[in-house]
């Protein structure tokens, strides 16, 4: 395997773009499939001599802002950027995607078990099945995790260990923020949580560290009482900054809970 896997993406990318798809006119018969060099560095707005040490692997350590160009010039989607951003071994400074793919929507709407969710990572609930709005009914919004967690006095209750949440929540902030350190959504959640919160704003300041755990997690929910589950957050592919929340119940009495949870009153 070649340790030059950034030029190659690089080389295979700029092959397979034509000057029509940049927006460039075609005159003559071109020598090279795809762009040459010296378009898309005049395009990406660097030297062409830079981009040419990219290619060939004597350059390999391309700031974010370079790499960022590189994508507009190359027409990178989400996916193929984040892939660029991970061979040059750079965090991603690009915005989360806010949309729900209607696939991933409906794969939400099918999986009745047990609550599952969609976040930025602002922690806003971009998605929700069925489940999830029963589990969290007891809130009297669910928009943000983080903002209800912190600023809504019934998840005292509802989280048996809010301490240990609420660490782990600002700890996903501070890995998010050095992700998507451009992002506002994210910016403004972190200063209304500072401002209207002591507790998140001492945890914010502290830099308070939170191992995350495999451990069940325990609830109250005031319709059917206790609750033990466990969660595994997968990113969602193609798609910046979104992750999927997928809960799982103990087995036992939450199971029937759960259950219960999710069945009509008048059913």
């Amino acid at each position: 395997m070649t340790d030059n896997q950034l030029g190659e993406f690089l080389r295979a990318r700029r092959a397979g773009l034509r000057p029509a798809d940049v927006g460039l006119a075609a005159f003559g018969r071109r020598r090279v499939a795809g762009l040459r060099r010296e378009e898309v560095a005049e395009s990406a707005g660097m030297n062409t001599d830079y981009y040419t040490r990219l290619e060939q692997g004597r350059e390999r350590n391309p700031s974010p802002q370079m790499l960022a160009a590189l994508s507009r010039a190359l027409l990178l989607d989400e996916a193929l950027r984040e892939h660029l951003f991970r061979l040059a071994g750079v965090a991603s400074t690009g915005l989360p995607v806010e949309t729900v793919s209607p696939v991933l929507r409906q794969m939400l709407e099918t999986y009745s078990a047990a609550p599952a969710f969609v976040m930025n990572p602002a922690m806003d609930m971009l998605a929700t099945n069925a489940m999830a709005d029963a589990f969290f009914s007891p809130y009297p919004r669910i928009d943000n995790l983080a903002r209800m967690t912190f600023l809504e006095p019934i998840s005292r209750d509802f989280c048996v260990d809010w301490t240990w949440t609420s660490q782990a929540m600002v700890a996903g902030f501070r890995q998010a923020s050095t992700l998507y350190p451009e992002d506002p959504g994210l910016r403004r959640i972190i200063e209304e949580l500072t401002t209207a919160s002591g507790e998140f704003a001492e945890l914010w300041h502290s830099y308070t560290l939170c191992v995350a755990t495999a451990e069940p997690r325990e609830f109250v929910h005031p319709d059917v009482g206790p609750l033990r589950l466990t969660y595994q957050s997968f990113d969602v592919r193609g798609a910046s900054g979104q992750r999927l929340m997928l809960y799982q119940p103990e087995p036992g009495p939450t199971v029937e809970a759960l259950l219960r949870l999710g069945t009509p009153p008048d059913s």
